[in-house]
């Protein structure tokens, strides 16, 4: 695994080890990446569940200026750890060590930009997160929402939320599913 684009093009990132992660690939990274490429620059960027943490470092790469980076389990959090050291962005990084939905309330800013979630596929944690999501102060009608889940699950729930798609990515396994604050 690799970053893609950006300040740390090419540069090679570490895995978790085991099965308790499945980081997304380069092919689909870059996918999600060109279909945000106008979202990403300048942004705050929060990486839910983030396993090795390549896809918030990925956002860093290509001009965020902040990521926050929310993982719960030790081996991943180490590997994080050694991720952003190794491509020197550890300055535009906030670690957060907690379950997904506490560390929302967690994250003090005005406003999010991006807002990137692969939980374990067909658990339910998308829709507890979006459910605490609608609540948070940071989260308005310009915050995108990516949740990556498997290609069975159905976001129809979404709208009783406060939220509706807005665009989604299908890929052989799994989706991408682009949400936004309803108006």
């Amino acid at each position: 695994m690799r970053v893609i684009a950006g300040t740390a093009r090419s540069m090679p990132l570490r895995t978790p080890e085991g099965l308790d992660t499945r980081p997304t690939t380069d092919r689909i990274k870059e996918t999600l990446f060109n279909i945000l490429q106008a979202d990403v620059p300048g942004s705050v960027f929060v990486d839910l569940f983030s396993g090795s943490g390549a896809i918030g470092i990925e956002a860093i790469s290509r001009g965020a200026k902040k990521a926050y980076f929310v993982e719960n389990a030790a081996a991943p959090l180490q590997c994080i750890t050694q991720n952003l050291l190794f491509t020197k962005f550890v300055d535009r990084a906030i670690v957060i060590k907690q379950d997904a939905v506490a560390a929302l309330s967690s994250i003090h800013e005005k406003h999010v930009d991006v807002i990137f979630m692969d939980a374990p596929y067909e658990q339910g944690h998308d829709k507890r997160v979006l459910a605490a999501l609608a609540t948070m102060p940071y989260v308005d009608e310009e915050t995108l929402i990516i949740v990556e889940e498997s290609l069975h699950t159905d976001f129809s729930y979404a709208s009783d939320l406060g939220f509706e798609v807005v665009r989604e990515k299908k890929y052989k396994t799994n989706q991408h599913v682009f949400l936004r604050k309803k108006s």
